[in-house]
């Protein structure tokens, strides 16, 4: 049995075109704290499974991880760790890249065919200080900017239109 939802590939495929997938963002956490890191531990980023679960981001998936920071941009895959807890946790070699304290944006992404583009919403989430959620959003570049934390951060939208 063939899965009919897949693109055409193959010899096939030159008789009809197949459709443009792009990988979008599915998933974003803005600006989390790394509250720990485990340089022994096998590898991967421990995330606070109700931070995973807002920014529709699965245990086990890839992510980018980008330390505000330092610069840093790596990508592992996400473990989630205790709801509620707000724990952002670099594990392995990570862990030698973005610190305890350092300031993230966690980042996953998807495959959506070109037909979905003009209706696609990632699953934005703003956390506090402490990792807890503050607002959830569907774009990518907007802040909370009534926000506490958004005003102690300076932090203002971009790409709103």
């Amino acid at each position: 049995m063939t899965d009919q939802s897949a693109p055409a590939m193959g010899p096939r495929a030159a008789s009809s075109p197949a459709e443009v997938y792009r990988p979008m963002i599915c998933g974003k956490i803005h600006r989390a704290r790394v509250t720990d890191a485990d340089l022994h531990y096998v590898g991967s980023v421990t995330i606070d499974a109700d931070l995973l679960e807002a920014a529709d981001i699965r245990e086990g998936q890839q992510v980018d991880i980008v330390d505000i920071n330092n610069g840093e941009r790596l990508t592992t895959y996400t473990i989630a760790g205790p709801a509620g807890s707000g724990v952002v946790q670099l594990n392995g070699a990570a862990a030698r890249k973005i610190g305890v304290g350092d300031l993230v944006i966690i980042m996953a992404y998807v495959s959506v065919p070109e037909s979905r583009l003009e209706s696609w919403q990632p699953h934005v989430v703003f956390v506090d200080r402490d990792n807890h959620i503050v607002e959830c959003g569907s774009h990518p570049g907007r802040v909370p900017e009534d926000s506490e934390r958004a005003r102690e951060l300076d932090l203002h939208s971009s790409g709103m239109n």
